[in-house]
């Protein structure tokens, strides 16, 4: 059996990058909310990131695949890692604060390992995972604060539409590293975009109808930002990551989002720091060293 993946220096930084990226996304559809609805949203985020990505692709002179099987194992991805779970987010933004969605999200983190444990053979559960964490969702919980935890309810369905979200995304995670291995971390974005583009069309014309084109230039910065900065760039990382550390270790990313979403409010807002969200980073720390084993070796050496 081959050995589990391992997050590694450059697997760490690249899920930095990503976290850092992908921590200013519930702030950007904050903003597109003012004038569109979610759904919408979710369309002009795919379409959007499609020019970027193409324009990369042929620059680099890479082929597109020809089986039909990657074109539909590409309409799944779209499904389970965009189309899905960018609605869902968006329309629980609606609904609830993006405090308390960003630290439900971090509930991928979770159902990351669990899924990619039970259905990958290389990424088995054990007992360090699920501690590590653990460990780092409880960071999550702190950095955010008390206040969010204790408005959880689980009646809400803007909360279990997150928690749906976090599922399809570790459901992702598995479907790309069976189904998609193979293929180039360019290629793959490209292909799961497209598939996303695909779904998203209809949908949108059906629930939303024509989407409107008069838009303030804060909503159409926030759409630019949302589609090229926090989806074409960061899906190449997300493959690279994929292919390097394992779907459950990519999980982990949404335990780094919540404070890099603090750390930018502190830096650009002037929000204040609490004792609590330097006690959630160190937690969060905590957890990734313990879910990749470096602590136990660190701990244990001859073991």
């Amino acid at each position: 059996m081959a050995p589990a993946p391992k997050i590694d220096l450059t697997s760490a930084i690249l899920l930095m990058v990503l976290a850092i990226i992908w921590g200013g996304s519930f702030f950007l559809a904050a903003i597109a909310l003012r004038e569109m609805p979610p759904i919408t949203i979710t369309l002009f985020r795919v379409v959007l990131a499609l020019p970027a990505l193409a324009l990369f692709i042929w620059i680099k002179g890479l082929a597109l695949p020809r089986s039909l099987t990657i074109w539909g194992a590409y309409l799944v991805m779209g499904a389970l890692n965009n189309a899905i779970p960018f609605s869902l987010i968006f329309w629980s933004q609606t609904q609830i604060t993006s405090g308390l969605a960003s630290i439900l999200n971090g509930a991928t983190s979770i159902t990351g390992v669990i899924v990619a444990g039970l259905l990958l053979g290389d990424e088995r559960l054990s007992a360090r995972k699920l501690t590590g964490v653990i460990i780092g969702f409880s960071g999550v919980a702190l950095t955010i604060g008390p206040d969010a935890l204790r408005s959880f309810d689980i009646r809400s369905l803007a909360q279990l539409a997150v928690l749906l979200a976090g599922l399809s995304y570790s459901l992702a995670g598995v479907w790309a590293k069976l189904r998609l291995a193979g293929q180039s971390p360019e290629m793959n974005a490209l292909g799961m975009l497209l598939g996303s583009s695909v779904l998203m069309i209809p949908t949108a014309l059906w629930m939303d109808g024509l989407p409107s084109f008069n838009l303030m230039m804060s909503t159409w910065s926030a759409l630019l930002a949302l589609s090229v900065l926090c989806t074409s760039v960061p899906y190449l990382l997300y493959f690279k990551i994929l292919k390097r550390a394992g779907s459950g270790n990519l999980m982990l990313v949404t335990l780094l989002i919540p404070p890099v979403a603090i750390g930018l409010g502190i830096t650009f807002l002037g929000e204040p720091l609490q004792a609590a969200a330097l006690v959630g980073f160190a937690l969060i720390a905590l957890g990734l060293a313990v879910v990749d084993g470096r602590l136990s070796k660190l701990l244990h050496p001859r073991r």
